[in-house]
Parts: C-alpha cells; sequence; structure tokens
C-alpha cells in the first residue's frame, strides 16, 4: 500500500514542477488551444499555417473531409486508448473492461475535431501564442502520432463516424498505459515544443495548471 501511495504522490507531484519554466508567449505568433472536458485534454490548431506551410487536411489527405471542412478554421487533435475512445460512443461511459484494460498496453487512436471558430475561453480552455520554430516543433510531434498512411497516401479512418458529425478517430502510434496517458501525450508534445508543461502529468488539471502559467499575457 505505501508503494501505491508512493507512486500517486510521485504523479500528482510531477504537476507541481515545471518544465520549460522560462518559456513567454510570442507576440504576433501562432495562435493555438490547450482544451479540456475536465477529464481529456486536446491541443487545437490552425488548420493551415501559411509560415510553416502546414495545412493539416492536405497532411490527412481524405478527400472527402477536405470536401467537408475546407472553411473550418481550427482542427483540434486528442491521443487515446481506443477501446476507451470507441466504448464512450452515443455518450456513454465506458465498462469496466475498457477501464480496466486502460491500465496496461494497449492499442491507441488519434482523435480529430474540427472547428468552425476558435474556442470560446473558459475555464477549461488555455490559450497561447506561440513561435514558427515552437510551432514546427508541435506538429511535427502530432504528425508522428499518426499510424502510416494507406497506399495511396491518405491518413487511415478507423470508422468513418465520431461522436459527432464534425470528428473522426485515425490509428495512431504507441501503446496507452497508467504512465502513457491521453493527458500525458499532450503534455509532452508542449514539452518537446519548449511550451511550459508539468513534469508529469496524469490528469488534465496537470496540464491546464502549467499551460496557465505562462509568463506573459496572449497578445492577439
Amino acid at each position: 500500500m505505501s508503494a501505491f501511495v508512493a507512486f500517486i504522490l510521485l504523479l500528482m507531484t510531477g504537476t507541481l514542477v515545471p518544465v520549460n519554466r522560462r518559456f513567454q508567449q510570442t507576440p504576433g505568433g501562432v495562435p493555438i488551444f490547450v482544451v479540456s472536458n475536465g477529464f481529456h485534454t486536446d491541443v487545437v490548431l490552425p488548420m493551415q499555417e501559411a509560415r510553416t506551410g502546414r495545412h493539416w487536411l492536405r497532411e490527412l489527405n481524405q478527400p472527402a473531409l477536405t470536401a467537408r471542412f475546407a472553411r473550418y478554421p481550427y482542427v483540434a487533435f486528442g491521443w487515446g486508448n481506443e477501446r476507451f475512445y470507441l466504448g464512450s460512443m452515443g455518450g456513454q461511459f465506458p465498462g469496466p473492461r475498457a477501464i480496466a484494460g486502460a491500465v496496461f498496453p494497449s492499442k491507441t487512436l488519434m482523435h480529430v475535431n474540427f472547428y468552425r471558430a476558435a474556442p470560446d475561453s473558459g475555464r477549461y480552455v488555455v490559450p497561447l501564442r506561440i513561435s514558427v520554430a515552437q510551432y514546427a516543433q508541435l506538429t511535427s510531434y502530432i504528425r508522428q502520432s499518426f499510424g502510416p498512411p494507406d497506399s495511396l497516401g491518405r491518413q487511415p479512418l478507423r470508422q468513418t463516424t465520431g461522436y459527432t458529425p464534425h470528428d473522426f478517430f485515425f490509428p495512431a502510434t504507441g501503446r496507452y498505459h497508467a504512465l502513457r496517458t491521453c493527458n500525458d501525450w499532450t503534455n509532452r508534445g508542449l514539452r518537446r515544443a519548449g511550451l511550459r508543461a508539468a513534469l508529469k502529468a496524469p490528469l488534465a488539471g496537470s496540464v491546464l495548471f502549467q499551460a496557465r502559467r505562462s509568463s506573459r499575457p496572449v497578445v492577439k
């Protein structure tokens, strides 16, 4: 029992320890958003960014999605356990088997959600402005989290439907487990891009806690 308590304390202490503590937002930089539903975190990015040449619909290379979402300005990315994601369809809460299975190494998916506008500000939204170099690092991390493309160079869909008409699942790389959670994936991306992040972020609140502590207010 003491080992378990020590393990939990280690995880939670990691929330309070910042990495890249000197990060400052970039005036006129690329707008991104760290968003959460209270349990899970996503990173919302511009659909296309001229300075880096990144265009996410071209990256996904799914003609049906390009036709539907070409005018959408933002897209969100999240990573997580396949069973947990799919077990949440229809507003359901995943069953005990999916929850227990998430403790051990298991398959993952990328969750992609298209936004008609920038996320509204609020308790679970942290807007940031980052440099072009930081954005390039972050998008490279996200791109590498997708599984390999098919023979036509398209990012294959896991299935044709998501939670809403605006979100979809794609096969991902990496294995989900108790020490490699969806929030840890978000936190690692921020950290690798040089943004302020937690040493360890098992929970959504861990990611938001450090993201909010950026040393300069957002410049619009």
